[in-house]
């Protein structure tokens, strides 16, 4: 009991001291154990209904994207806008590739904010950029502004989700340099946006991820915690490697184990 009121404590202080969370959700709380946002979403866990991710057994919804998009857009989109004003096409999906992979500084929730497992939204991670000239965050946060950004310039974007990880797509068919094309949703032309490594290019995918049970998930506007679409599946479609996806026991042992782990992912 100890332990758990000092990793609050812990988390309000650092929670108080980033100003990009006072612009996105200032009523933070704590339920069993567990911290929660304005929306009601669940910070500290990716399954079940409440969770950022909204994890079940063979899908997912990335809920905590949908607070910086429709009439909750704020700083991610107006960076992405921003950035388009300046730039386009695959220079365009570059800059905004940079700009994640330079100004974010991977860290563990578990050294941030005392949690084995925080996300944060699109906008609080921009916010901190635009405000300190960088930020800190896992590979969650990483992929969530990416394709907040994505969509804010005018791309198609999507979160991937693969065992112990998560990264971003985004719709860019012939993009020179990528390891690897996707096909999603019946079309080829995605590419990986795996930006947690600082000599990462936009469109490498990471080679022991093209063999791995994969889903994604499009964005657009939608409600925070209740949406109609649906996370798919993904395969390769150039560059190597196969989906080995069918609503597999495999998939869903998998995302069972990872659960029990507390989504803790490598890098």
């Amino acid at each position: 009991m100890r332990k758990l009121a000092l990793a609050s404590l812990v988390t309000l202080v650092l929670l108080s001291s980033v100003g990009s969370c006072i612009a996105t959700s200032s009523n933070f709380y704590t339920r069993d154990g567990e911290k929660y946002d304005n929306w009601s979403l669940c910070r500290t866990r990716c399954w079940r209904e409440d969770g950022f991710f909204q994890v079940h057994n063979t899908t997912f919804r990335p809920a905590i994207a949908f607070e910086s998009l429709g009439e909750l857009k704020n700083t991610a989109w107006e960076v992405g806008e921003g950035l388009a004003e300046r730039y386009s096409g695959n220079e365009l999906a570059k800059q905004i590739f940079d700009y994640v992979r330079d100004h974010v500084i991977y860290t563990s929730d578990s050294i941030q904010f005392a949690y084995d497992e925080f996300a944060r939204n699109a906008d609080e991670v921009a916010e901190e950029i635009e405000s300190n000239g960088s930020s800190r965050g896992d590979c969650e946060d990483y992929a969530v502004l990416l394709a907040v950004m994505f969509k804010a310039a005018g791309f198609r974007s999507a979160v991937v989700l693969a065992p112990e990880h998560a990264a971003a797509l985004v719709y860019l068919p012939g993009y020179p340099g990528a390891n690897a094309f996707w096909d999603f949703r019946g079309e080829g032309g995605w590419i990986w946006a795996e930006a947690t490594g600082r000599t990462n290019p936009l469109g490498w995918t990471p080679p022991e991820l093209m063999r791995s049970d994969l889903l994604a998930y499009e964005i657009g506007e939608e409600p925070v915690l209740e949406g109609e679409g649906k996370s798919e599946k993904l395969a390769t479609s150039g560059g190597g490697g196969q989906m080995f996806f069918g609503g597999s026991s495999f998939f869903s042992m998998l995302l069972f184990l990872w659960m029990l782990s507390l989504f803790k992912r490598r890098r």
